[in-house]
């Protein structure tokens, strides 16, 4: 079959579609898990970070939309709706698709639950933000499985360049820390010395008062 103009356009719309969502998504699951890191001690740059790492997930997940909406005019692939928005429907690479359908499920669902914060009470919510790591780790499997050229030295070395630094984030994310409770124990621990010799130097005073008070009441 031969392939008209306007089918790659469509294509190449897709593809840049889903490249600048994947770039975007790993710059908030960056910027998010910094935060969550500790790492960050200039006072005030978490709470501008905030707005960064919440638009940026808003813009990906548009484009994310744009990314699927945009392979329904691809007459070469011609997914139709169900193969775009049903996992494993599709006829290309089904296993890779779906794999992105579900990590762009996962993405909305996460990015979205923001606004439900307060309802659903900020201990819960960053409990399901964990798993926006794995939604990351789902989409960069699409794009390396689903993507005609991800076999290619600058995708692959594009895709270890954003991995690296969002897994040496998530070790640090998730490193063992000592509870505030701990911390305030610790701190007890170290000054309890110092009180102590404070306290012995006035038994001897304490001890010599009590036979002059025996001797007077004799």
């Amino acid at each position: 079959m031969r392939r008209q103009p306007l089918d790659y356009i469509w294509w190449l719309a897709s593809r840049a579609s889903g490249t600048v969502a994947l770039l975007l998504v790993t710059s908030s699951v960056l910027i998010g898990l910094l935060m969550a890191s500790g790492l960050l001690k200039k006072p005030g740059l978490k709470k501008r970070l905030i707005a960064t790492h919440e638009h940026t997930a808003l813009i990906a997940m548009v484009l994310i939309a744009v990314h699927g909406i945009t392979l329904l005019g691809d007459r070469t692939l011609n997914p139709g709706p169900v193969g775009i928005l049903v996992p494993f429907d599709a006829g290309y690479r089904p296993v890779y698709v779906a794999i992105g359908i579900i990590s762009g499920y996962l993405i909305a669902a996460l990015g979205l639950s923001f606004y439900i914060r307060r309802r659903i009470g900020g201990k819960r919510w960053r409990q399901l933000h964990r798993f926006t790591v794995a939604a990351y780790a789902l989409g960069v499997a699409h794009a390396i499985g689903a993507g005609s050229d991800a076999s290619t030295p600058l995708v692959r070395f594009a895709v270890v360049a954003s991995v690296l630094p969002a897994a040496a984030l998530f070790v640090i994310r998730n490193r063992p820390r000592e509870s505030p409770a701990a911390a305030r124990a610790a701190a007890r621990a170290a000054a309890a010395p110092e009180v102590e010799p404070a306290a012995a130097a006035l038994r001897p005073r304490l001890g010599s008062a009590e036979p002059v008070g025996a001797e007077q009441g004799a």
